[in-house]
C-alpha cells in the first residue's frame, strides 16, 4: 500500500442505482478532475455540472463534480467526488478513465479511512464508530455509532489519558529533578488522582450496554411442546420463520430470527419443547434449548392457555428475574383468567387471533431499551476497547500499590499506553511535552 499514490474507488453501493459516487484522493486528484472534465477546477466545496470524458475524448456521462482541497477534506488530502448516473456501464467507464490518469490506482479496502487516520482527521475509535454507523440496523445502533463517530468516546478516553499524562509528568519530575524543590505531598496528590481515575474506569467497565447493543439483545422462547412457541416467533417475525404443526415436538433445533423491536436489535430463538423424551434427537434439542436459556438476556416463557389452570412445571422452573411469562392461546382460556404464575405477572396473548400481541411487543421493547439504551452516556462498544481499559485499570491498581516512585511511573506509562491504543494516540514524547510545559525545567 503506497500512501503517495492517488487512489480512486466507488464510494456508493455497487449495482444499478440512480446515482453513483466515485471518490478520488491524493496529490493527483485535481489533475484527474481536470483531465476528465477538460475544464478548470470548480470552486472548492461547490457542486458543478460537468461532462466527463475518457482519455480518447469519448463522452462518458454528465456528472456533478466536487473538489475538496486538503487538508479540509475527509482524508486530509485533495479529494474529488464524481456524482454520476449509477448504471454499471457508466461507472465502469468512469473507473477506466480514472485508471488512465498518471499516478492513480484503485483504492484498497479501507484505504480512504486509513489516510484520514494517518492525516489526523479521525482516530481509531471514530473510525470504528463510522464502521458501526454504516452497519447499523436499528435506530439505537445508529445513535450509538453516531456518538462514537463524532468523537464522544474519544473525548472521554483522551481526557483520562491527559490526566494520567499530567500525573506522570509530575512524577517524572519528582524522580529526575530532585533539585527543583518539588513538594513532598506531590506523591500523595498523584496517588489520589490515580485512585480517582481507577474508580471511574472500573465503573465504566461495569457497563456492558454498548457491546450488547452492537450484538443485540437475545431472547429465548421456552415452553412445552405445542404451547405455541413457533407461532409466536412467526408473529413477531411477521413471516413463516418456523414450521408450525399440531404434532408435538416439531421443533428440534434452535431457530433464530433477527428483529427490530422499538428501534433495538433483538435475536429471538425458538427452541425445542421442554418435556421428558425417549427420543435421542429430541433430547439433544431440549439440551440445546436449556443451554440457550442460560445464555439468553431474556427468557420468554410460553404456557398453553388451552390447558389452564394447569401449567407446565418444566417451563415454570425457568421463572427468574430474566423471565417474561406469556400465556398463549388466550382465545381458549377458561375463567378465571391467569394474572400471575409463581408470582410472576403474565401477558395473555393469542398468536391465532392477535390478542395481546401489542402488549407483548411493548414489553419486549421495554426490556430491550432497559438492557441496551445508554442515552447520552459514553459506553464501551468493542472487545478491543474493553481489553485496553482492563489493562489500563490493572496498571493503575499496581501503580497505587507501588512503593517506589520509579515502579509507580512505569505502571502509569503502561496505563497511558493502553488508553492510547483505543484511539491510536501512542506517543511517549507527550510526557516530555507536559513536563517542560508545567515545570519550566532548565530555566
Amino acid at each position: 500500500m503506497n500512501m503517495d499514490d492517488t487512489i480512486y474507488a466507488l464510494a456508493s453501493a455497487p449495482g444499478r442505482a440512480g446515482v453513483a459516487v466515485l471518490r478520488v484522493s491524493g496529490a493527483a486528484a485535481a489533475d484527474a478532475l481536470a483531465r476528465l472534465t477538460r475544464r478548470d477546477l470548480p470552486q472548492p466545496c461547490v457542486a458543478k455540472l460537468r461532462r466527463l470524458f475518457d482519455a480518447a475524448g469519448t463522452p462518458i456521462d454528465d456528472a456533478l463534480v466536487l473538489f475538496f482541497p486538503g487538508p479540509r477534506s475527509y482524508t486530509g488530502e485533495d479529494v474529488v467526488e464524481l456524482h454520476l448516473h449509477g448504471g454499471p456501464a457508466v461507472v465502469a467507464a468512469a473507473l477506466r478513465a480514472l485508471g488512465q490518469v498518471p499516478n492513480c490506482r484503485l483504492a484498497e479496502a479501507g484505504e480512504f479511512t486509513r489516510r484520514a487516520f494517518n492525516n489526523h482527521k479521525l482516530d481509531l475509535a471514530q473510525i470504528e464508530g463510522l464502521a458501526d454507523l454504516v452497519a447499523a440496523e436499528t435506530e439505537a445502533q445508529r445513535r450509538q455509532a453516531l456518538r462514537q463517530a463524532e468523537g464522544a468516546q474519544s473525548l472521554l478516553y483522551d481526557s483520562w489519558r491527559d490526566r494520567l499524562l499530567r500525573a506522570l509528568a509530575r512524577l517524572e519530575a519528582f524522580i529526575d529533578f530532585p533539585d527543583e524543590d518539588l513538594p513532598e505531598q506531590l506523591i500523595r496528590s498523584i496517588d489520589g488522582e490515580v485512585a480517582a481515575l481507577a474508580g471511574e474506569i472500573e465503573l465504566h467497565l461495569l457497563d456492558h450496554r454498548g457491546e450488547r447493543l452492537r450484538d443485540g439483545l437475545t431472547i429465548a422462547i421456552l415452553g412445552a411442546p405445542n404451547a405455541g412457541k413457533s407461532s409466536l416467533l412467526n408473529v413477531l417475525a411477521q413471516r413463516e420463520a418456523a414450521i408450525v404443526s399440531e404434532r408435538a415436538g416439531t421443533t428440534r433445533d434452535v431457530i433464530e430470527v433477527r428483529l427490530d423491536l422499538g428501534g433495538y436489535p433483538v435475536t429471538v430463538a425458538d427452541t425445542a419443547g421442554l418435556r421428558a423424551s425417549a427420543d435421542e434427537i429430541e433430547r439433544e434439542g431440549i439440551a440445546r434449548a436449556l443451554a440457550r436459556a442460560r445464555r439468553a438476556d431474556v427468557k420468554l416463557l410460553v404456557f398453553d392457555g388451552s390447558l389452564w389452570p394447569a401449567i407446565d412445571n418444566e417451563t415454570a422452573k425457568q421463572i427468574d428475574d430474566r423471565a417474561l411469562c406469556v400465556v398463549n392461546k388466550a382465545d381458549l382460556l377458561k375463567e378465571p383468567e391467569p394474572v400471575a404464575i409463581d408470582g410472576q405477572a403474565v401477558i395473555k396473548v393469542s398468536a391465532k387471533t392477535g390478542r395481546g400481541l401489542d402488549a407483548l411487543t411493548r414489553a419486549l421493547s421495554t426490556l430491550a431499551a432497559a438492557g441496551l439504551e445508554s442515552g447520552a452516556d459514553v459506553v464501551v462498544t468493542r472487545a478491543r476497547h474493553r481489553q485496553a481499559l482492563e489493562s489500563c485499570h490493572l496498571a493503575l491498581l499496581r501503580a497505587a500499590g507501588a512503593g517506589q516512585p520509579e515502579l509507580k511511573a512505569e505502571d502509569l506509562r503502561l496505563a497511558v499506553r493502553e488508553l492510547g491504543r483505543i484511539t491510536g494516540r501512542v506517543d511517549v514524547e507527550d510526557v516530555l511535552d507536559v513536563i517542560f510545559k508545567e515545570f519550566c525545567i532548565g530555566k
